[in-house]
């Protein structure tokens, strides 16, 4: 997965903010489950790196509106 800039974001139409937003989340859900479950992950920080791209997502979304 590549890290989404503000200016990505914002070159993206509204239909794929959505479907990356989607995506992001469930991505996230996917990791929670798998640290509670025991399971180790490959890469501690990357639950700080989805829950920043999908602040920026929504920020984007909002800043629209």
């Amino acid at each position: 997965m590549d890290i989404l800039t503000a200016k990505r974001i914002r070159e993206m139409d509204e239909r794929e903010r959505e479907r990356a937003l989607i995506d992001l989340r469930e991505e996230l859900m996917i990791l929670y489950s798998m640290q509670t479950g025991g399971g180790l992950s490959d890469n501690p920080a990357k639950a700080k790196l989805l829950r920043k791209q999908i602040a920026r997502l929504l920020t984007v979304i909002n800043e629209e509106k």
